[in-house]
């Protein structure tokens, strides 16, 4: 057992510690501020199936062995042979909390944040051994993939628990059989062969899980925050709340609201889970090119994607980019055009001119030589501001700012493929296939791993926000060998070479399903 802290996108922390025949979880934050967390915490029965040895007799003949000598204590994760269930549940006071609405969302969460733990462990060895290959030396044998079991034991002995949480997608069993139990009993064997891979999880949007516990009293809007404005400790603690606002918020800004603080993607006045599942097929027509409507994206400023690198000992998050109303000439059909003086627009100026632009940022970054020769958007100020103001005003992709521990690092643009001029370049394009446009600016970010992190964090963003995306696009410059390189590293592979008006590209895809998890 490697991480004995495990680190939740939303910025909580919970101590993991070995205790007999399991692990427990225990709040880090449940002390700090008492109306913003998790459950104190859980304990976890976790253990692993130890291997048989070859037998010459008759597999038939085979004596049964006792179930308590076929698992031995867990020490780090093996590919196929883990298993475990929740044991126990420390409840928060009834007099600070409410009790719990959905008993099935409580326990989900807690699996959830216990298989973020599980699958920051050291990855196994993913060759397997079969009579076929054994005489294949080990590079060369055929690959499995990293699963745990869950067992029907402990908190998910419950009636229909694990009903609910294979059709909430977190659990999965091959046997899709309807079985012959006409109801499920406590020792019901229909459901004993559950389990979670490492794939299906890196694809379940956070969001569907991680909640917070509603408090009795005081307000409950917004939840106190804690400061990670700096580089964590390795462990990824901090400090006591600060008045400063985490790398995972932001604060957004509107002329009828007024200013308001969120803590990123899993904030919820109601307490409840923020996700909301994808829109329903519509289609429309751009430039002759029929495509789905295409839901809007996150608003100006708005964090969409935070999760914490244990590698780094950083948090990475991505925002949109945000653009004053002071800079920004909107004409009547929402492009760049005449600025028009109203009290709505005169009341967001207020209410936004003390927020830091990305304009300056942008106008530093596309003037550095490395970056204009590849963009050719260098020059004055007002050139990357028309740039700016027309990717927030397009219809098929938005601009987007990397963030370090909150510190912008690089631009990025995440746009549909279908509707895009290289859709009609390339064949095969699926209605829902995500492309990605680049830049790091900052010269203390770059570096190999630092790209297969955000790089793979991008997918990963692609992946989640919509289940129909089955692949990712880039499109760099025949001559960026570097980054094609890197994008072969991180699981892309080149499908061909396109021309454009000013480039000749490399097509780079990943698929979906080949995809495993971002780079930790």
């Amino acid at each position: 057992m490697r991480n004995t802290t495990c680190c939740l996108p939303n910025g909580l922390t919970f101590d993991v510690s070995p205790v007999f025949g399991g692990v427990t979880f225990k709040s880090t934050d449940f002390n700090i501020h008492h109306k913003s967390t998790f459950p104190p915490g859980w304990t976890i029965i976790i253990n692993t199936e130890k291997t048989r040895k070859t037998e010459q007799d008759d597999p038939d003949t085979e004596k049964p062995r006792d179930p308590e000598d076929s698992f031995g204590r867990f020490t780090t994760p093996t590919l196929t042979r883990d298993s475990l269930y929740i044991s126990y549940i420390v409840n928060p006071p009834t007099s600070d909390f409410k009790s719990v609405t959905s008993p099935t969302r409580h326990i989900a969460m807690m699996l959830w944040a216990t298989l973020s733990w599980y699958f920051h462990e050291p990855e196994p060895d993913l060759h397997v051994e079969t009579a076929a290959s054994s005489k294949t030396p080990p590079d060369g044998r055929p690959k499995g993939e990293w699963r745990i079991k869950i067992k029907r034991e402990g908190i998910f002995k419950g009636r229909n628990l694990l009903q609910k949480l294979e059709r909430m997608g977190l659990i999965a069993t091959e046997d899709s059989s309807v079985g012959l139990q006409p109801i499920e009993t406590r020792d019901s064997s229909s459901w004993s062969t559950m389990f979670v891979s490492r794939r299906s999880f890196w694809q379940l949007d956070p969001r569907l899980f991680l909640f917070t516990l509603s408090p009795t009293g005081g307000d409950t809007s917004t939840p106190p925050v804690r400061s990670l404005t700096g580089s964590p400790a390795p462990d990824c603690r901090v400090g006591p709340p600060p008045l400063t606002l985490a790398p995972m918020e932001a604060t957004f800004h509107t002329a009828n609201m007024g200013q308001f603080t969120s803590v990123g993607p899993f904030t919820s006045g109601s307490h409840l889970p923020t996700y909301y599942p994808p829109p329903p097929l519509q289609f429309t027509s751009t430039n002759g090119v029929r495509h789905p409507v295409r839901p809007k994206p996150p608003h100006q400023g708005e964090v969409f994607y935070v999760r914490y690198i244990p590698s780094l000992k950083q948090y990475l998050s991505f925002r949109v980019a945000f653009v004053p109303m002071t800079s920004q000439k909107v004409g009547d059909d929402g492009r760049p055009g005449t600025p028009v003086s109203t009290s709505v627009t005169s009341v967001a100026q207020h209410l936004t001119e003390d927020i830091p632009s990305d304009l300056d940022t942008m106008h530093r970054w596309m003037n550095v030589p490395r970056v204009e020769a590849m963009w050719a958007e260098g020059g004055p100020k007002s050139v990357q501001e028309k740039f700016l103001l027309a990717s927030l005003t397009s219809r098929h992709s938005f601009p987007v700012i990397g963030c370090w521990d909150g510190k912008p690092f690089g631009y990025f643009e995440i746009y549909w493929v279908k509707e895009d001029p290289l859709g009609r370049l390339v064949d095969h394009v699926g209605n829902y296939d995500r492309g990605i446009h680049l830049l790091v600016g900052e010269q203390e970010f770059r570096g190999a791993h630092r790209v297969a992190v955000w790089l793979s964090a991008l997918v990963h963003h692609c992946f989640l926000a919509d289940m129909r995306t089955e692949s990712v696009v880039l499109e760099p410059r025949v001559d960026n060998l570097k980054l094609i390189n890197y994008l072969q590293e991180a699981g892309f592979y080149k499908e061909g070479e396109v021309s454009f008006p000013h480039k000749h590209s490399a097509i780079m895809r990943i698929k979906r399903e080949y995809w495993e998890s971002p780079a930790l």
